[in-house]
């Protein structure tokens, strides 16, 4: 059916209850209520049922990804019924406006949700403006709450709060002739403390209420967040426990009145399969997922119903026990826009709790956001009134190439690119730059050879560029041992990066041997790394180039962080866009960089 136009009646406002603290006052208190063959007997009208259904959408990670994602970032795997997998073109909030108003249909009870990282290294028509496009379309999509994310820090905390209050940027000032207002949705950061005052930055849970129904939701994100996050990004901030966090809060609810509560957890897993469609139950319970997530999901005490997940850009639907055995659905909608969950949470009026007496209830599945639907005029409009203001910026040719560039892989095209481009730009601040890394996590996306808008193929602009790298991180040089540079290789497999290795982008004079046969740090094989073909001198001094997230030890890089003799460059995607003007020609463009700096031993 056709998409709702921009006017459509904003549902929610007039049963939404926010708890911006914890010490809330409690609405009225749970109406009693009968079975559903129950009659009035002055009036003869049937009175409410036992059971309600809830209908939760949620989402997670859309990362500002308002236009439709290009190559592998904007493509699903499903699988087939023999076994096959297809991809399905996906995404873009034109498509998700139309695919959740549908969605929310003959439903009366619809609440829809977020998992975290709605900004955050965003593409250019949202990163430009610090974000203000997507909270603008968020609030479009009648977003009820969302958990923060680590990106939701990017730019500190006090952007946060603007964010989610509203006004004009403190050095960027307003992009039009309009006060910028604002996240008419709350954002829940319930681990995350000010370090002077201990309390939480923002509310820490939110309770949606419809007549007798109410159902409270927490929000957290990942312990872990300054590990993920420039250290000025959370400067005065504490980050607290997951399970510990929401445990504390679903017994302020419970003192609340409030017995229903989901969970919306920056933090994910990983399932075994890619496809969004796999059964991660099969053979039992939740035995096709690994990662954080699930120790979490053992540990959040049996009062919560429901946990929304993220983080990790992995789609899953999994049933994961809780503490007391019972059933509990733990979810996560890939990212970027490209899946929505669909939840049934079953409401009991006699004891105000979700229903969840079998393996599947509540119920939930994941549907893809097809781009088969018609787009939602509100969303193009905003898209086109955004684009507008960018395109001269973001329209500026920066380079070519001959081919797709991807970032896929344990050793990515792109990121080889990039660390190329950051030696290049090294060796120009000091010629004793004897190498570059670049973290895998900052290569956003990759460059596609097929022309996005009327650039021509091959052609890269700057807004392209913007996407691949959207952190405005500098590059910086640094002196290391031989010896460090061993141990900063071995750190992509051990200590924090043992479960979910980070295999470092190394330019192209950096080679060794990675053995996935063998354990932790061991995976590395030393007498294989080499510098320039030159075995590494323990003893000798190499600069290196990084950007500021590793110089500061990000990643779980702590070696990194250690380095002397610093000299902090210039912006990373400055870096990579004069590279390609000085590498590349429209008669002559770059070629995608073969992945045979690390040999990897399976």
């Amino acid at each position: 059916m056709p998409a709702v136009s921009q006017s459509h009646p904003r549902r929610r406002r007039t049963y939404r209850l926010v708890a911006a603290t914890a010490t809330l006052a409690t609405a009225g208190a749970l109406a009693a209520a009968l079975p559903a063959d129950a009659h009035d007997v002055q009036h003869g009208k049937p009175l409410p049922s036992r059971y309600q259904d809830v209908q939760l959408l949620s989402f997670n990670d859309l990362h500002g990804n308002l236009e439709p994602p290009s190559g592998s970032s904007g493509r699903v795997t499903e699988l087939q019924a023999d076994g096959t997998t297809k991809t399905i073109d996906a995404g873009g909030v034109e498509y998700l406006a139309t695919h959740l108003r549908q969605a929310r249909e003959g439903q009366k009870y619809s609440i829809t949700a977020a998992g975290g990282d709605m900004v955050g290294a965003s593409p250019l028509i949202s990163g430009l403006f610090h974000d203000e496009p997507t909270i603008e379309a968020l609030n479009k999509l009648d977003l009820d709450v969302t958990s923060v994310g680590n990106h939701e820090f990017d730019e500190g905390a006090k952007e946060l709060g603007r964010l989610q209050n509203g006004g004009c940027h403190p050095t960027a000032g307003c992009y039009t002739d309009k006060k910028f207002k604002g996240a008419d949705f709350p954002y829940l950061a319930a681990n995350v403390l000010d370090e002077k005052t201990g309390k939480p930055i923002l509310a820490p849970y939110w309770v949606w209420q419809k007549k007798d129904v109410k159902i409270g939701f927490i929000g957290v994100t990942l312990e872990d967040t300054p590990g993920v996050v420039s250290a000025e990004g959370v400067k005065g901030l504490k980050f607290k426990d997951e399970v510990e966090t929401i445990n504390k809060y679903a017994k302020v609810l419970q003192r609340q009145g409030v017995k229903s509560i989901v969970a919306l957890i920056h933090e994910g897993g990983q399932p075994a399969s890619g496809a969004y469609n796999y059964d991660c139950d099969s053979p039992g319970a939740g035995d096709g997922i690994s990662g954080p997530i699930v120790d979490i999901a053992k540990n959040i005490s049996p009062s919560v119903d429901a946990l929304v997940t993220g983080h990790t850009h992995a789609a899953y639907v999994c049933t994961i026990p809780d503490p007391a055995g019972n059933p509990r659905m733990v979810t996560s909608a890939a990212s970027f826009g490209r899946l929505y969950t669909d939840t049934t949470l079953t409401y009991d009026r006699f004891t105000g709790d979700i229903a969840r007496t079998t393996v599947k209830s509540p119920t939930s599945a994941n549907h893809v956001v097809t781009r088969t639907v018609a787009k939602a005029p509100d969303m193009t409009e905003l898209i086109s009134r955004w684009n507008t203001l960018a395109a001269p910026i973001g329209n500026r040719a920066i380079g070519y190439i001959s081919a797709d560039i991807p970032s896929t892989g344990t050793e990515s095209p792109m990121g080889d690119l990039i660390a190329d481009a950051q030696l290049a730009y090294g060796k120009g601040l000091d010629a004793e730059t004897d190498l570059a890394l670049m973290n895998p996590g900052g290569v956003r996306a990759g460059l596609t050879y097929a022309a996005k808008g009327t650039e021509g193929d091959g052609v890269v602009t700057y807004a392209e560029g913007f996407t691949v790298q959207p952190f405005s991180n500098t590059v910086n040089l640094q002196d290391f041992t031989g010896a460090q540079l061993i141990q900063v290789l071995k750190e992509q497999v051990s200590g924090s990066n043992t479960a979910s290795p980070k295999i470092l982008q190394p330019s192209a004079n950096l080679t060794y041997t990675l053995d996935l046969t063998k354990t932790g740090a061991d995976r590395v094989v030393t007498d294989s790394i080499k510098v320039n073909g030159t075995a590494v001198d323990p003893a000798a001094t190499y600069r290196i180039a990084t950007n500021s997230f590793l110089a500061g030890g990000g990643d779980g890089f702590t070696t990194l962080g250690q380095g002397t003799n610093d000299l902090v460059g210039g912006d990373d995607l400055a870096a990579l866009e004069q590279y390609l003007t000085a590498n590349s020609s429209a008669t002559s463009p770059i070629a995608p960089p073969v992945t045979n700096r690390i040999t990897i031993t399976q």
